[in-house]
């Protein structure tokens, strides 16, 4: 078994002006499988909707929970070109990738993508709330409040739209598996609005845990560091891109497929006795929570 090899600052200076940004447009490509992963059926016949699942880690868990056995759909707002490729992926390891693209900041649509999942692909296992945006301010006041109720709408206002039209669906041993990030532990100075649905991520998905436990819906959560994503060089200037990854204690940043297997943990029976949990991929930075 070979060594790969993850690159490591600096990256090449590059911006992306559309949010969300392009993973066919990044240089260098972030890392979406692992060629040595080899599953185990850990989720065989499953049923995934993936939010965010054209690219970066929505693609990798795409991929990773493909090699397990389970066939997805995955959301999207616009970015065809890359759903695509997620889909020919999943495909190259016999499982299906239904396409669904749209604002899953509109509850009309949230329940659209619910019932497309079940009418095309039967059923529905694991909810993956990934998708998010983000846009960097230097100051309160430069934050407007069309940003913040659409960086809300789309981090968290979705993830309630979505569990809500999934609940009917989902049965004992299924499981929810919320993204949120770091920098809710950690705060972020020019992420305000972002952080702060960030943080309501981690109560949503502790007070959830525990209003599905009866129902043997386990809840659970994912707090990524610095991942090299699309949503980087669509939200930074060159420079902070250059640099991106650097300040944790590892010196670079996380691959998507480094991320992509603590979401097959949790959608597995491997995570049987967890609910109400996150997990912390983030390059050795030590939090609390």
């Amino acid at each position: 078994m070979t060594d790969i090899k993850h690159p490591e600052p600096p990256y090449p200076p590059q911006h992306q002006e559309r949010q969300p940004g392009l993973e066919t447009d990044m240089n260098p490509q972030p890392q979406s499988h692992d060629p040595n992963y080899q599953g185990t059926g850990k989720l065989n016949g499953k049923v995934a909707l993936i939010t965010g699942g054209d690219s970066g880690i929505g693609r990798a868990i795409a991929v990773a929970f493909a090699k397990e056995g389970a066939d997805s759909a995955i959301v999207y707002l616009d970015e065809h070109e890359d759903a695509e490729e997620t889909k020919r992926l999943v495909n190259e390891y016999g499982q299906q990738c239904l396409l669904i693209a749209g604002d899953i900041g509109q509850e009309y649509f949230c329940r659209e993508a619910v019932e497309q999942t079940i009418s095309e692909l039967g059923r529905l296992d694991s909810l993956i709330n990934n998708a998010a945006e983000q846009h960097p301010q230097k100051s309160i006041e430069d934050i407007s409040a069309e940003q913040l109720e659409k960086t809300f709408r789309t981090n968290i206002f979705s993830m309630f739209y979505l569990t809500k039209a999934a609940l009917k669906y989902l049965q004992p041993g299924s499981t929810i598996i919320n993204t949120t990030s770091v920098t809710t532990y950690k705060g972020s100075p020019q992420l305000l609005d972002y952080a702060s649905t960030k943080g309501a991520i981690v109560g949503f998905t502790r007070s959830l845990s525990l209003a599905l436990a009866e129902q043997k819906i386990r809840v659970n959560g994912v707090a990524p560091g610095p991942i090299w994503t699309p949503l980087i060089p669509s939200t930074f200037e060159p420079e902070h891109v250059e640099s991106f990854g650097e300040d944790v204690p590892m010196g670079r940043a996380g691959q998507p497929e480094e991320v992509a297997n603590c979401y097959v943990f949790l959608a597995s029976d491997d995570a049987s006795y967890m609910s109400g949990q996150v997990l912390h991929p983030n390059g050795g930075t030590v939090v609390n929570g």
